[in-house]
């Protein structure tokens, strides 16, 4: 059994990459290690016959083991069970750069599998596990135009940080992960505190510049290790079909998408699709063309007719220019018992979003390797079959969901107030209820306004774009606000959302194999351009936060209590914090430093879970005077209680001017009385005063 070895260093952190000695029956596995980070990266491809598909079947897996950083899964199952929300996001983000690499007509099934077998909690696994991936197919023979690399980038005070640590992370005003080969860059995730375009755009280019050290390692220990390549060869087109299909069908095609509606337009390229297969596909038992093959056919043609208008400078499917956004209404408000709604439609786009408010105790609850940690801002995105007029199974969200709900959160994150400055979680929901492009982006924008509707008080409003890009050799256009058919034709998907201030969050994905800076920069200005269109649409619906929040929104209101008081207003068990929850049907929420948030949309429930708290918590003062119930009658005086918890001694002498000879001739236990408080001692004992009160 012999290891193959390879070193390098990147951002501060020592790379090493091995094949040879572990998961040896995979098509190429690699353990790479950044730091005391170690991730097992497996690549199994299928060799065989694909007639009849036509698709790649690649799937990507990223799980984080919690034995990696020496901790057992909370809850009841202590194992690993479906992958989480963070695992998703992370496949998906191995999976973008890798899949537009694999060459045309290569549908053999892949699968990927990414291991977190030791954690750092400073270094990601996800950084790794994408330069392993990129590896590990590298030395597979499996057919792939790498190598790829990627790395985080940070900023702060005018410089860039190359995969800086979690730490560094909390301070920087960005996080932001570029993947490329040698040549280009393919793919960019980030989330920013209002930057401006040209230092986004330099955070990129350092990113891709810096990352060839790995791509450079990677081409070496594949040099040394690699398996054969496989016998592969693209399949063969058929010239003639191809001619007669298109001589049939490009007018009646191009005709089609002339159609400005969306479901005009799929109903009549629908009906020439049949209208084909009838005429080209063999019939049952004879030999001839299959379906899927015509298919792929007619896709090309309208991909052809689409893209060659396009680079000729005239219309697009809707009539628009490369400029023009969408028309784009707005409206807020839209629900009566909803503490904040928006309804947010940018042409055949439309996201109904929706803000809820909700006391600390409602903050999503984290457990992942690194540790437990608690979520404050959540923005969750459904996207219903009837969105684009079909039909189909509706369960939990698919990876789409979450890429794309997380991507809207982002965004919005930089301007949502910490949960010391507005003591709220904050729930955001985007009801996609029709799609015909960047569905994610009108979120941002609907999400902006239903944030506002609700009286969250964010730092400015936050619009998006999504952008496209059509390229044919040297010649290319940048498209604004691109429809759905212009995404899945076109070379680009390129999202970008901020304020007037600067950049919150950027997206981008290239189908083809790079994009350069030059187009970047124009996506970046041009995108820029729109998003200032749509904030002013924005603004003359909601110029800024609403003073108060919803009547329906729970009223917080916050007290401090000395923090050795806790346990009294939480009781054995948590008896006295449920007795009071259950009085008054409020919420509460206890901080160690002694913290006290009461929530409740009734008013006068919170005062009376007020009242009762301050009164657990109140300290006695000497000179006050209070009303307390008499608990024990002794021969040198009696216990009165003062406070919850706090009882004090009137000796007998304090109880009335005249002389009396038994404290049971004129006290008895229940008893309510008024007393004086005289004096508190060292060891906290209360002295109390009947007579005083009389004086």
């Amino acid at each position: 059994m012999i290891a193959t070895k390879k070193t390098f260093e990147y951002g501060g952190h020592t790379v090493t990459l091995e094949t040879g000695a572990v998961a040896r029956q995979a098509s190429g596995a690699v353990v790479i290690s950044m730091g005391d980070t170690v991730v097992l990266v497996t690549v199994v491809g299928i060799e065989g016959d694909t007639k009849g598909r036509d698709f790649l079947p690649l799937t990507v897996n990223y799980m984080e083991r919690f034995y990696a950083n020496g901790r057992m899964p909370g809850g009841f199952i202590k194992r690993e069970n479906r992958p989480t929300v963070g695992e998703t996001l992370t496949a998906r983000l191995i999976d973008r750069p890798l899949r537009p690499l694999f060459p045309k007509g290569f549908y053999n099934e892949v699968q990927v599998v990414a291991t977190v077998m030791s954690m750092d909690p400073e270094i990601s696994g996800d950084i790794p596990a994408m330069i392993g991936a990129s590896a590990a197919l590298a030395v597979s023979g499996i057919p792939f135009n790498g190598p790829i690399a990627c790395a985080r980038v940070g900023y702060k005070d005018g410089n860039y940080w190359l995969n800086p640590t979690a730490t560094q992370l909390e301070s920087s005003d960005l996080e932001l992960i570029v993947a490329g080969t040698d040549k280009a860059v393919l793919m960019v995730e980030s989330e920013a505190k209002e930057l401006q375009e040209d230092v986004m755009l330099g955070a990129v280019m350092f990113g891709h510049e810096q990352m060839q050290v790995a791509i450079q390692a990677i081409k070496e220990f594949a040099a040394e290790a690699g398996k054969p390549a496989w016998d592969w060869e693209p399949p063969k087109h058929d010239e003639t079909l191809l001619a007669n299909i298109k001589a049939s069908a490009e007018k009646s095609l191009a005709d089609a998408y002339l159609i400005k509606e969306k479901p005009a337009r799929r109903n009549k390229l629908s009906e020439i699709m049949d209208t084909v297969i009838e005429q080209f596909a063999a019939k049952d038992g004879e030999a001839g063309i299959d379906s899927d093959t015509i298919k792929q056919i007619v896709d090309d043609i309208e991909k052809s007719i689409v893209r060659e208008r396009i680079i000729k400078g005239e219309p697009r499917i809707d009539g628009r220019d490369n400029k023009t956004v969408r028309p784009i209404s707005t409206k807020i408000g839209v629900f009566p018992r909803t503490h904040g709604s928006a309804n947010f439609t940018r042409g055949e786009t439309q996201a109904l979003v929706l803000t809820t408010l909700s006391t600390e105790s409602s903050a999503q609850m984290i457990d992942a390797v690194r540790g437990e940690s608690k979520e404050y801002f959540m923005l969750h995105y459904n996207f219903p079959p009837y969105c684009v007029g079909e039909a189909g199974f509706m369960g939990a969200p698919k990876r789409r969901e979450l890429g794309h709900g997380n991507l809207a959160r982002r965004a919005l994150a930089a301007v949502v107030p910490s949960i010391q400055d507005f003591p709220y979680v904050v729930r955001v929901v985007s009801e996609i209820t029709e799609s015909n492009g960047s569905s994610s982006m009108a979120s941002v924008c609907g999400g902006s306004l239903s944030l506002m509707d609700a009286g969250v008080p964010i730092k400015a409003p936050v619009a998006g774009i999504a952008m496209g890009l059509i390229k044919e050799g040297d010649e290319f256009a940048v498209l604004t606000d691109i429809l759905g058919d212009e995404d899945h034709l076109g070379d680009m998907d390129f999202k970008v959302a901020g304020t007037a201030g600067g950049v919150t969050a950027l997206q981008m994905d290239i189908k083809i194999d790079g994009i350069t800076k030059e187009i970047m920069d124009k996506a970046l200005e041009q995108a820029k351009e729109g998003r200032s269109h749509i904030l002013g649409i924005m603004l003359d619906t909601i110029a800024k936060p609403r003073e108060a929040i919803s009547d329906y929104a729970p009223r917080i209101t916050t007290i401090k209590i000395n923090p050795e008081k806790i346990r009294d207003v939480i009781g054995k068990g948590g008896s006295v914090i449920k007795s009071i929850i259950e009085q008054t049907g409020v919420s509460i929420d206890i901080t160690d430093d002694g913290t006290v948030k009461i929530g409740s949309v009734d008013r006068d429930a919170s005062a009376a879970a007020l009242k009762i708290i301050e009164g657990i918590t109140e300290e006695p003062e000497i000179g006050r005077i209070y009303e307390g119930k008499v608990m024990k009658i002794t021969d040198f005086g009696a216990f009165v209680n003062i406070l919850p918890g706090t009882d004090g001694l009137v000796h007998i002498s304090q109880i009335s001017h005249e002389r009396i000879n038994h404290t049971s001739d004129v006290l008895e236990e229940g008893q309510v009385v008024k007393v004086k408080v005289l004096e508190i001692d060292r060891q906290g004992k209360i002295r109390l005063s009947m007579k005083a009160i009389e004086e």
